[in-house]
């Protein structure tokens, strides 16, 4: 049983009363490492995860072991829509990119709900939609911005997903997800760091100017934020 009412989520806490009540007996409080896996691509996903300090990010890896992250999850929603969705597997893998809490459901409690009908699928079907929208973006930009306005679009919506302008994260990670080489993420951070933007220190990224940084970015971080604040108007309201 959840120790503590799971305001932290806003996907949870944007639900009816009556609905969260009835999901509060069934909700696990746990803790997600740095680098935790929560599901490989290909395996049957028995339970989904609703963030509230952790954030994790959904990749897609290659034959050869090469990896891009397709989108990143924190607060605002859960990991795991492939179970209330019908399909139980998918082609991604999801891992803890920023080490915090989380709260852990029974994928076949989640589906018993779902199926119910009302708040909470109008809201987890609008939240799918949403992610749909930055896993879209997450291509495009991957093939048409350049490394710096990608990673100022990663830091963003980093930030957007945790409670402090400071990121734990070394470039080798941040290369991992956004599929390129260690020496363009040092270059581009680089360029931030003489901009003023962020600074840098080893395995930490301090954002220092957040409209530089929305400034710099391409359209990408944008599109996805309206497109989140059109479908979840009342979450996006306690970010």
């Amino acid at each position: 049983m959840a120790t503590a009412y799971p305001r932290e989520n806003h996907l949870l806490d944007a639900l009816p009363p009556a609905d969260l009540e009835r999901l509060l007996p069934q909700l696990k409080l746990v803790h997600l490492p740095l680098g935790h896996v929560l599901y490989e691509s290909g395996s049957r996903q028995r339970r989904v995860f609703f963030p509230t300090t952790a954030v994790v990010s959904m990749l897609y890896l290659m034959i050869d072991g090469a990896s891009a992250e397709i989108a990143v999850v924190g607060n605002e929603g859960l990991i795991g829509v492939s179970i209330f969705m019908g399909g139980e597997t998918t082609t991604s893998r999801a891992v803890v990119q920023s080490a915090g809490d989380a709260y852990q459901l029974s994928g076949r409690i989640l589906k018993e709900e779902f199926t119910r009908g009302g708040v909470l699928q109008y809201r987890l079907l609008r939240y799918t939609q949403a992610l749909l929208t930055q896993m879209t973006q997450t291509a495009v930009c991957n093939r048409h911005h350049s490394l710096d306005q990608q990673l100022c679009r990663w830091l963003l919506l980093s930030l957007d997903r945790v409670k402090s302008n400071e990121l734990v994260v070394t470039q080798e990670l941040i290369a991992n997800m956004l599929g390129v080489r260690r020496e363009g993420v040092t270059e581009a951070a680089g360029n931030l760091q003489q901009a003023r933007l962020i600074e840098y220190r080893r395995g930490h990224i301090t954002v220092l100017d957040r409209p530089g940084l929305e400034t710099r970015t391409c359209e990408c971080y944008a599109v996805v934020k309206k497109e989140f604040d059109r479908l979840l108007p009342d979450i996006a309201r306690l970010r």
